[in-house]
């Protein structure tokens, strides 16, 4: 086997009951909700114009929608990688809550996703509590997905970097043409 499926193994072996219901929430995009609605608020706080606002929130859905069509609309079935939970190789991988996801997990959308969210967020706030902060929510989201079963550390690895590159172009395009103007 692979070091990208022995790891995966290794992730997914070490599991516990307890530890299951909270991995399978972590992964759960509904459970991020809360945390979208708080960011929301820290960028309603601090540019206040509606129009700024507008616009910075419409970047987070450039970068966030981006980023998850690339990887799942465009990688994933172009690279046709087999999620773990339907490589028969693999069994016997511990499902969570009896999850087997889409067919194709390479790359990861979870990992993408939250990494452009909240690399995006901590280039706009600028404070360490906040980056440490939603960079250990990235951290678990990854793990949750390794953890259930749905990605290898190279689904992971791939959105990451994905998530990253959009995340930093759509800052870019932000400090270029929005945000000079709303300070």
């Amino acid at each position: 086997m692979s070091l990208d499926a022995d790891i995966l193994l290794w992730v997914n072996g070490h599991y516990a009951d307890w530890l299951d219901t909270i991995m399978w929430l972590i992964s759960r995009q509904c459970t991020w909700y809360p945390l979208y609605a708080l960011l929301l608020g820290f960028i309603a706080w601090r540019y206040r114009s509606w129009h700024t606002v507008l616009l910075v929130v419409l970047a987070f859905v450039v970068a966030v929608g981006l980023s998850d069509w690339i990887t799942s609309g465009l990688i994933k079935p172009w690279v046709a990688r087999l999620r773990p939970t339907h490589e028969p190789a693999l069994d016997p991988l511990h499902l969570v809550h009896g999850y087997v996801g889409g067919r194709y997990g390479f790359c990861s959308s979870h990992a993408a996703n939250t990494m452009a969210c909240a690399l995006l967020f901590s280039l706009i706030w600028k404070s360490r509590t906040a980056t440490v902060g939603l960079m250990t929510w990235v951290a678990a989201v990854c793990y949750s997905r390794m953890y259930v079963g749905a990605h290898y550390p190279s689904d992971i690895i791939a959105g990451l970097l994905i998530g990253a590159l959009l995340a930093g172009w759509v800052y870019w395009a932000l400090r270029r043409w929005v945000l000079p103007h709303a300070d």
